[in-house]
């Protein structure tokens, strides 16, 4: 029955998508160029893909040979227009995924701003020694046109069997994959076979200067948010563990947790939630029920919660978050980086 409901708002989402496209591919709207190589790095559809991690990634290689800063709208930011994020910024004013990268790699310009054209000029005036911007999520923007476009693709949901928003998970038509260069693919299972990868480069690749990458998430050990009072460093593979996420997709994440400890409770908020002090009783509550668990959170959640005063001293003693990367299979990486590079300086 709610499909039913739902059908003709995805149809008539589908069709302005469309026609929004058709105008930018007639010139009746214009997508501006700039005389600095951007990266583009987005998707076609709601929910976590992969691109901070892929963001940072880039960031790292990059930076070995360009002055590199990334663009973002900064989704869930309360502020507006152009901001510079700095390592103490507030994630309310730049967004957790900004904020998360520039604490990562506090050298590289980091800007958020929902007009990207006025973002990069802005970028170029204020900060002319950068060279390289990497615009994170900008794919349907189309404002701007970016040298590359990056399409991270989520292996749980191919999207040739996906819909259109509100009915499935698809904000752009696959038509618009054209426009694409690169294609990842992240969360590709373990056993991914010959024929599973045959069918993704049937679906996507069109153009033989188009490539495509297959990765999975790395996680890494939980690290504690607040060392100096943590209970314990390393956490024993029997630990009693509370998941904590308000991420687009937290299976793989609640599913690494399964794997590697005992997840006796499972948090999960929408993706970019505010804290507030009413989640900060509820995790401690949780915590009295289980003494000897901890949480465990993700990095995008835990750039929210690094102001100690905010969070109960229990809270802080037994909060953790679990770095993640991007690996790629068959040891690709370095092919990826090296050919996106070349990209990069090509004229």
């Amino acid at each position: 029955m709610l499909k039913i409901l739902l059908a003709p708002a995805a149809a008539l989402y589908k069709s302005g998508v469309k026609f929004r496209n058709s105008l930018f591919d007639k010139g009746l709207l214009k997508s501006e160029r700039f005389d600095i190589p951007i990266i583009c790095i987005g998707n076609i559809t709601v929910g976590g893909t992969g691109k901070t991690p892929m963001a940072e990634l880039v960031i790292d290689y990059m930076s070995q040979m360009h002055n590199v800063a990334l663009l973002s709208r900064g989704y869930g930011r309360r502020t507006k227009g152009y901001h510079e994020v700095s390592v103490h910024s507030h994630y309310r004013e730049v967004g957790d995924e900004p904020l998360q990268i520039k604490r990562k790699f506090p050298e590289a310009v980091v800007v958020v701003c929902e007009k990207r054209a006025e973002g990069i000029r802005r970028i170029q005036s204020e900060h002319p020694e950068v060279d390289l911007i990497i615009m994170d999520d900008g794919f349907q923007h189309r404002y701007v046109e970016a040298k590359i476009n990056i399409v991270m693709i989520d292996a749980t949901r191919p999207i040739q069997y996906d819909k259109m928003l509100p009915l499935g998970n698809l904000r752009d038509v696959p038509e618009s994959l054209h426009r694409a260069h690169y294609f990842v693919v992240t969360k590709c299972p373990p056993n991914m076979t010959p024929l599973e990868r045959r069918l993704f480069h049937k679906v996507l690749i069109q153009f033989a200067y188009q490539r495509i990458y297959y990765t999975r998430f790395e996680s890494f050990r939980p690290q504690p948010l607040y060392p100096a009072e943590a209970s314990q460093e390393a956490l024993p593979p029997e630990q009693k563990v509370i998941a904590l996420s308000g991420i687009g997709n937290p299976k793989p994440f609640l599913d690494t947790l399964r794997e590697q400890y005992k997840l006796v409770e499972a948090v999960t908020l929408e993706d970019h939630h505010v804290y507030r002090v009413g989640d900060m009783h509820r995790l401690a509550e949780l915590l009295d029920r289980y003494p000897d668990a901890v949480i465990v959170t993700t990095e995008k959640d835990a750039v929210k919660m690094m102001r100690p005063d905010r969070i109960p001293s229990e809270v802080r003693s037994r909060l953790y978050y679990q770095p993640i990367n991007i690996s790629f299979i068959e040891n690709s990486t370095a092919d990826f980086l090296q050919k996106l590079e070349k990209d990069v300086r090509r004229d």
